[in-house]
């Protein structure tokens, strides 16, 4: 492991530099976002991917490229402050033990700000102009069962000019009947007396063992789990932004701030009664008897632990959280907003705030009144368990909305994704609202159907579910307020009888954009498909950003509906939503974070579940 990085962030945060548009006119060509002309006689690198954030540290310009699902790092050309970045890669959680331990946090590299995983910072790598792949890791899937272990997380990696970075997915927890903890980037947590799963050097901390009924703590970036059943606490990685505003990554409620990842999931109760939380930076709670339930999962884009799960064999495990790639180097010297949170950036005259987790959008003292331009949408349903309805998009809203005189403060809540369905017998579940102030709220998709059941209604509806022949097909849900003016997305597909046992399929979930289409009818095993997205305004479409993929070449579209499953081939899905299984053992994909789209509609008996839904996100742009 190697030194820290020379741009590591300074003490200072200066927000309220006045020469914003001098920055904007000379980076971007007067305003138009047209060029990427030098600011004076200095020029950054030219890089497109991920959603954007750029940032002064003293007098330095940072750009931040955060990536939340896999893509890529293109890099165009070169400027004036050399040709290394800085990076934080973070991998996968581990799942959560059924009546067991907690999950291990997903591995952590970075090179900037406060700790690295383990403690250990790294050296900045090179680039070169070329297109670098990014991976994000999904978390692992929280046990089903006491004689299985939770699933280990998955890796992430970011390649550079001469190889790749590459952070280990976590450890997933024992369970019951399924003691030790397995080994991941930081391990997960035993269970009736067992063993923890180790750590990797570099990467995060090993588990904490079980004594007796206190199930053991996964292990985080930061932290060993200490013995008994709290998760170990990840650490701060202050690489896209201001720490108290971005919205990226976890909170830490001590200190109020973002931007914290890899937490360990809290061990689950045994007979005691008792449970642990999660450690900060994402790791789930485990759950605690009674009331009972299943362990919470780790939060989306941190890398943390599922919590562990209870008794009930309907109580699994939590799932891991994904992880997340950051990369940042410096672009100039000297900007500002006239308003704090999210992760900022600047096109087309336009500021741009964009949230991918909850905080809050304040404004600064050199505001003025005026209208800001909105883009709101929720996290999408999951897909249905058995011969699953694609889940539904979160709903969608744009528009403008008044911003009075400073100061104003405005909540932002950025709506979780439903989780996804192990149990054949469940329906997906819905998505949560997003909202922009409470009055500018978008509602969570619909989840799936299952099993002979309707899709569920939401901002976008999920799609229908049939299994056996001589049923009646099933319908999808309703959509928020569609048909008319204000709807937030559309119904969800029609779910196919198919006319015999061995036939049947699930409808697509809705989209913002369009229905989700219907199975086939008759003896047809053809899933329908996720409905469309929608393209984001004009104002929001940074072309050095990416959102998700639409017709075209455009990467600007939002909340698509999952596809539902199908013994066939499942559906496909569009714009974040995820596709569904095919054939009664296929996996259905996750709706993609940061993105409010629908999970895929899961299998039959022996099946992979169905996918969780996309958490959503909220868009905020005003005149620069």
């Amino acid at each position: 492991m190697g030194a820290r990085s020379s741009h590591s962030r300074g003490p200072g945060l200066n927000e309220t530099d006045g020469h914003l548009l001098e920055y904007f006119r000379n980076t971007f060509g007067a305003g138009d976002g047209g060029t990427n002309a030098p600011l004076g006689n200095e020029q950054g690198l030219v890089a497109t991917g991920g959603i954007i954030s750029d940032y002064t540290s003293g007098t330095d310009v940072y750009r931040a490229h955060i990536f939340t699902s896999s893509g890529a790092l293109n890099v165009t050309a070169f400027g004036d402050f050399g040709s290394n970045i800085d990076y934080l890669v973070v991998a996968g959680g581990g799942g959560g033990g059924r009546r067991g331990g907690g999950g291990g946090a997903g591995g952590l590299r970075a090179t900037t700000d406060q700790t690295g995983g383990g403690g250990s910072l790294e050296s900045t790598v090179p680039v070169a102009v070329a297109p670098y792949a990014v991976v994000i890791g999904a978390g692992g899937d929280g046990s089903v069962s006491i004689s299985s272990k939770g699933a280990n997380g998955v890796d992430s990696s970011l390649a550079y000019n001469g190889g790749t970075i590459t952070s280990t997915g976590g450890g997933g927890a024992g369970s019951d009947g399924s003691t030790a903890g397995s080994p991941g980037g930081s391990g997960g947590g035993g269970s009736n007396n067992g063993t923890k799963g180790s750590g990797t050097t570099g990467q995060g901390s090993g588990g904490s063992p079980a004594t007796g009924d206190a199930n053991g703590g996964g292990g985080g970036a930061g932290a060993t789990a200490n013995p008994g059943m709290p998760g170990g606490a990840g650490v701060q990685v202050a690489i896209a932004g201001p720490t108290a505003f971005t919205g990226v990554g976890a909170l830490n409620p001590g200190p109020g701030e973002y931007q914290w990842f890899a937490g360990g999931g809290g061990g689950g109760h045994g007979n005691n009664g008792t449970s642990g939380t999660g450690g900060v930076g994402g790791g789930g709670d485990g759950v605690t008897n009674p009331p009972d339930g299943p362990g919470k999962p780790g939060a989306s884009g941190t890398g943390g632990g599922g919590g562990g799960g209870g008794s009930d064999p309907e109580n699994p495990g939590g799932q891991g959280g994904s992880g997340i790639v950051i990369v940042r180097y410096q672009i100039g010297t000297i900007a500002t907003a006239k308003a704090t949170g999210g992760a900022i950036s600047y096109y087309g005259g336009k500021t741009i705030h964009a949230f991918i987790g909850s905080g809050t959008f304040a404004t600064t003292s050199d505001w003025s009144a005026g209208n800001v331009e909105y883009v709101v949408v929720a996290g999408g349903g999951s897909g249905g368990g058995q011969v699953g309805g694609g889940g539904g998009a979160g709903g969608y809203i744009t528009g403008t909305t008044p911003i009075g005189a400073h100061p104003v403060s405005t909540t932002i809540q950025i709506g979780g994704g439903g989780s996804h369905i192990n149990n054949q017998n469940l329906q997906g579940v819905t998505g949560t609202p997003s909202y922009f102030g409470s009055p500018l709220t978008a509602n969570g998709g619909g989840g799936g159907g299952t099993n002979q059941t309707a899709g569920s209604a939401g901002g976008s509806g999920g799609g229908g579910a049939n299994r056996n022949g001589g049923s009646p097909d099933m319908p999808g849900g309703a959509a928020t307020n569609y048909p008319g003016p204000t709807q937030q997305g559309y119904p969800g597909g029609i779910g196919n009888n198919g006319g015999a046992p061995s036939y049947g399929a699930g409808g697509g979930g809705g989209g913002a954009g369009s229905v989700g289409t219907n199975a086939g009818s008759g003896n047809s095993n053809v899933a329908g498909v996720g409905g469309a997205g929608l393209e984001v305004p004009t104002t929001f479409r940074n072309p050095t950003s990416t959102l998700q993929p639409g017709p075209g070449s455009s990467t600007f579209y939002l909340a698509g509906g999952g596809g539902g499953f199908s013994r066939g081939t499942g559906g496909a899905a569009t714009n974040g939503g995820g596709a569904g299984a095919s054939s009664p053992s296929g996996f259905a994909v996750d709706g993609n974070t940061s993105s409010g789209g629908g999970g895929g509609g899961g299998g039959s008996d022996g099946g992979g579940g169905s996918g969780s839904g996309g958490s959503g996100i909220v868009l905020v742009a005003y005149p620069t």
